[in-house]
């Protein structure tokens, strides 16, 4: 199910109002860390999750020490 919504200005920066009931499907309140990760589908909104945060954070490294590696494998 699908929600739209409005990017508004929030001070200098823009930002986009959660419903409440958006906040209630994803346990998450005010003040709380939320994730946007791209996916080949679209992005995907996902409350913070330390364990994850953790592993985006080694692969991020692996991604940056095996670099040519990787680029040349994606030819």
């Amino acid at each position: 199910m699908g929600h739209e919504l409005k990017i508004t200005a929030i001070g200098n920066s823009s930002g986009v109002v959660l419903s409440k009931e958006v906040m209630t499907r994803l346990k998450v309140n005010r003040g709380d860390v939320i994730y946007l990760t791209e996916t080949p589908e679209g992005y995907l909104i996902t409350p913070y999750d330390e364990k994850f945060a953790r592993q985006v954070e080694a692969a991020e490294g692996f991604m940056h020490d095996y670099r040519d590696v990787l680029h040349e494998l994606a030819k």
